[in-house]
């Protein structure tokens, strides 16, 4: 592969990071005042319309809403939810940076997932990685308990995205022998949306037309990012992109810092950056190539 798709992918997957970790400020901040199953229904119904449009500018329709496996689709679909609504979660009782560093467990975790479930070998250097993660997720933990309850809660949300997040993984991998990851993505924001909507009864706040305007924001976001993502794979590896997912905290940081005023300690600092050598380990060892 030359260099001229392989900087375009690199290119599209920093765009990537950068609009998922905007759709979770936008969550962090209308998140106090909307309900759980609100901002999942919003975030999950609105993202179809660039999913669609992407779709549609592939000529994947309406060849992309046929599948063979429909339960497939439903089980990642509700885990993908159940994901979903722990990282928001976690996002409205954590600072973004925070619930972000959080959210870098599940590459981690998808690992031994992935020996257990897809018999891929479990090398030396996974456990070294998954014990790196979870001593970064305590050195988190442990400077929560300054932070009162709202804060456990958060980072208690933020292991459990990770951990339903690494299953999802393992779950997608699976589907894309057969399934195209537009439909995937298709069918994820459709069940979402229904479940999301399912919540309606429980009763949803009324929100200003500012909250609704991010919460439409929050669901283009993702869509989008969705999309820079998968093209973002189709330029360059996936080895060769991941590592710029980590520089979702950068702007993370600058996010809470320079929107909403907080700053991270130093304890919360060494755990998010334990966090990421356990990520930079897992890439390492995904760039290496399998013997055979």
């Amino acid at each position: 592969m030359n260099a001229h798709p392989a900087l375009s992918g690199i290119a599209l997957r920093l765009v990537a990071v950068f609009l998922i970790t905007a759709m979770s400020a936008v969550v962090h901040e209308v998140g106090a005042r909307a309900a759980l199953g609100q901002i999942i229904f919003w975030r999950s119904s609105v993202a179809l319309i660039p999913i669609l449009g992407y779709m549609a500018l592939r000529s994947e329709l309406p060849k992309g809403l046929q599948t063979k496996h429909p339960r497939l689709h439903l089980t990642r679909g509700l885990f993908g939810a159940a994901s979903m609504a722990f990282s928001f979660v976690s996002l409205i009782y954590l600072p973004v940076a925070n619930a972000q560093a959080l959210a870098y467990l599940a590459p981690v975790l998808t690992l031994p997932l992935a020996a257990l479930h897809l018999r891929e070998p479990l090398r030396p250097q996974t456990v070294l990685a998954v014990a790196l993660g979870f001593g970064g997720a305590l050195m988190m933990l442990w400077h929560a308990l300054d932070g009162g309850q709202n804060a456990l809660i958060g980072v208690a949300a933020g292991i459990a995205y990770a951990l339903t997040m690494a299953v999802v993984r393992v779950h997608i991998k699976a589907m894309t022998r057969t399934e195209s990851a537009a439909t995937i993505a298709l069918y994820f924001a459709l069940i979402c949306s229904g479940i999301g909507l399912a919540t309606l009864p429980l009763g949803w706040p009324a929100l200003s037309g500012t909250d609704l305007t991010l919460l439409a924001i929050a669901g283009l976001l993702g869509g989008l990012a969705h999309i820079a993502s998968t093209e973002a794979v189709a330029r360059a590896p996936v080895s060769t992109v991941a590592p710029f997912d980590f520089t979702g905290l950068i702007w993370a940081l600058g996010i809470d810092a320079l929107l909403f005023r907080i700053m991270p300690t130093p304890l919360a600092l060494a755990g998010m950056g334990v966090i990421l050598l356990a990520g930079l380990i897992v890439i390492r060892q995904e760039m290496r190539p399998a013997k055979p």
